[in-house]
């Protein structure tokens, strides 16, 4: 960690997110030893969000005063379902009631600030069948709450299975109809819907993951994790053995990347129309000097009209609706220079 130290300057750290694993797996001192390294490196802002990716079975009450007595303050759970069959297809080392024991837990561990994980479009699921993961979901009152399709890895369980055919992937339409339902249910309890995946309750959108589509600057540490600088990306080998044996000889084992100005541009399109705050056609003008509306008219004229996107000022956004083609219409209006 000390190797990188200079790589975001001497600015304050804002956020600081576990994830990229399993870090509950970590044992009382390795956590130790993280975040004693991390306050030796680095300035943390004294009301810094420090989140902590775990899984249900991992959060007993004995781990959670730990990592709360070492300053975290937001937890992200995995729960994925409340349906035992779904958890046990997902290959989840947890069942529904450590879920749900795990969030009180965390309640009584002191924790006022918790994020659930979703997981949709899982093949041979209805509407009715997810429709009560969203009742219990709810009954648990997180703050936060991210909900994800589910992508099935080519060299995985499910892709191994899904080669063999021992089951059918979960159509568009059904896929489309979960969606909704998400997004209704979330927000008639108050959540707003401030990302095409993620859903929270006022005052608790999610800081860090917030700067990765504002484009603010961020560092990884560990295998495959990756870093921007706001002029390059940087992304560490994803091996362990190779990545541990480089940091042993002080070298990082990373590729970087210079951002072209189309790199850049593409991006910010590209996270942006996820985002409740939209695209700023002025962000694009005085950082990129590219007038967005001027290049694009007819498209975005197009999409206003279809009702996928609504033009206010100096900003686009895209409806309900155009939030389902989201990454078409991102890739629709790239720049190709």
């Amino acid at each position: 960690m000390g190797y990188q130290k200079k790589f975001l300057g001497d600015e304050t750290i804002e956020t600081i997110y576990f994830g990229g694993g399993t870090p509950s797996l970590l044992q009382a001192r390795e956590l130790e030893n993280i975040f004693q390294s991390i306050h030796k490196n680095f300035s943390i802002a004294a009301s810094g969000e420090i989140t902590f990716e775990a899984n249900p079975d991992d959060l007993t009450p004995e781990k959670l005063q730990l990592i709360k007595a070492l300053g975290v303050n937001r937890l992200s759970i995995g729960i994925q379902s409340f349906d035992d069959s779904i958890l046990k297809f997902l290959n989840r080392s947890h069942n529904s009631d450590q879920g749900k024991i795990a969030v009180h837990n965390a309640r009584n561990a002191g924790f006022d600030n918790i994020s659930l994980d979703l997981i949709y479009a899982i093949p041979g699921r209805n509407s009715n069948s997810f429709s009560r993961d969203l009742e219990q979901l709810l009954a648990l009152s997180p703050e936060h709450v991210s909900a994800y399709s589910l992508t099935i890895e080519e060299k995985t369980v499910l892709g191994k299975w899904q080669v063999k055919k021992k089951f059918t992937p979960s159509p568009d339409e059904e896929n489309a109809h979960q969606f909704e339902a998400i997004i209704n249910a979330l927000s008639k309890a108050s959540y707003e819907h401030y990302e095409i995946s993620n859903y929270a309750k006022s005052g608790f959108i999610s800081q860090h993951n917030s700067n990765y589509w504002k484009q603010k600057k961020y560092l990884g540490i560990g295998p495959s994790a990756h870093s921007f600088d706001g002029k390059k990306r940087q992304a560490n080998v994803s091996n362990n053995h190779t990545y541990l044996k480089s940091i042993h000889n002080k070298i990082i084992p990373a590729t970087q990347e210079i951002l072209s100005r189309e790199n850049h541009i593409n991006e910010y399109l590209m996270t942006s129309l996820r985002t409740s705050w939209g695209c700023s056609l002025n962000f694009l003008l005085s950082n990129h000097q590219y007038d967005l509306l001027g290049h694009q008219q007819p498209y975005i004229s197009e999409c206003v009209n279809k009702g996928l996107m609504i033009l206010d000022q100096d900003s686009i956004f895209l409806t309900p609706a155009g939030k389902m083609l989201a990454d078409k219409i991102s890739s629709d209006l790239f720049l190709i220079e």
